[in-house]
């Protein structure tokens, strides 16, 4: 297995949601120049494409949750294609809504599980996404992910969790918009959680470096899900789901450029990018220098580019 093979995954997918979009993101990253930025590190890169959804029976959608059917084929080929990836090198699953998280990240899990290492999840997103379909009052699937990686009850259909993750191997970070049922759960997990305000009063660099020391002495893997929402609004406007209050560019590339100085990242999900709602492809070009950041590229070496 080597890590400087860098594996891009084209996950478009668009059914965690009813607002429509993020199936453009992988080539909006693509597009963005993703492969070319850590080509010029010295990685390999392979893109395989854009994947689709395992068959399903089309989703008629006058139930409580949406697209429910769709989203689990989406569930069964990330699984499957995560763990081959991991076989390989450093995979990137390009979103595509949260929703693709529900099976990279179990897919992950099952890597991880059978290399005998536990595997870490750091989650920098405004949002928790502890739901599970029977608690969701939006019927959004993108809301779920951590809900069903760490073996909550309630996902009927899906494939099922062989290799739940321990919630203390979770970091949310960026936390500005939690609804009741959801902060329900969150005060009877073992989560480590640091919302806006943690960052605010210690910045992002001590809670981040406590998190990372935890897993470099489990010897773990570390599995990144970005969320284009754990950003602020003003510099992030591609996505369906805006919060105001997050993370600065600085404190993006901060966050991972401590990343890839740990060493330990090992996979990675950039999710949640709206292309519809982008203006001259802002967001997608800051995820990507965000992605390089993670994977060795230095704040001072960003190219300057006129929006």
């Amino acid at each position: 297995m080597t890590r400087k093979r860098c594996i891009l995954i084209g996950a478009p997918v668009d059914s965690g949601k009813r607002r429509k979009g993020c199936l453009m993101g992988p080539d909006a990253y693509r597009t963005a120049g993703l492969a070319g930025a850590l080509g010029n590190l010295g990685y390999r890169v392979e893109d395989m494409g854009n994947l689709s959804p395992a068959s399903f029976t089309p989703d008629t959608d006058d139930g409580k949750i949406y697209a429910l059917n769709e989203t689990i084929g989406w569930t069964h080929r990330l699984i499957r294609v995560a763990e081959e990836a991991m076989s390989r090198g450093t995979p990137i699953f390009l979103g595509g809504d949260h929703a693709l998280s529900l099976g990279s990240v179990a897919g992950v899990a099952n890597f991880a599980a059978a290399q005998g290492r536990p595997l870490f999840v750091l989650w920098l997103d405004a949002h928790s996404d502890l739901h599970t379909p029977e608690t969701t009052a939006s019927g959004n699937l993108h809301g779920t992910p951590l809900g069903y990686v760490t073996g909550r009850t309630g996902f009927g259909g899906f494939p099922a969790i062989t290799n739940p993750i321990p919630q203390e191997r979770i970091c949310i970070m960026g936390l500005r918009s939690v609804d009741a049922e959801e902060s329900a759960a969150l005060r009877e997990t073992d989560m480590t959680l640091h919302d806006m305000r943690d960052i605010d009063e210690a910045g992002i660099g001590r809670p981040l470096g406590a998190f990372l020391e935890k897993v470099a002495a489990a010897n773990g893997l570390l599995h990144v899900s970005l969320d284009v929402d754990f950003l602020d609004p003003m510099i992030a406007p591609a996505v369906g789901t805006t919060v105001p209050g997050g993370a600065t560019i600085r404190e993006g590339h901060l966050a991972m450029e401590m990343l890839h100085d740990s060493g330990l990242m090992t996979s990675m999900d950039l999710v949640e990018l709206n292309p519809f709602l982008d203006e001259r492809g802002r967001t997608a070009q800051l995820m990507v220098d965000l992605a390089a950041s993670a994977l060795g590229r230095r704040v001072f070496d960003r190219p300057t580019r006129a929006f």
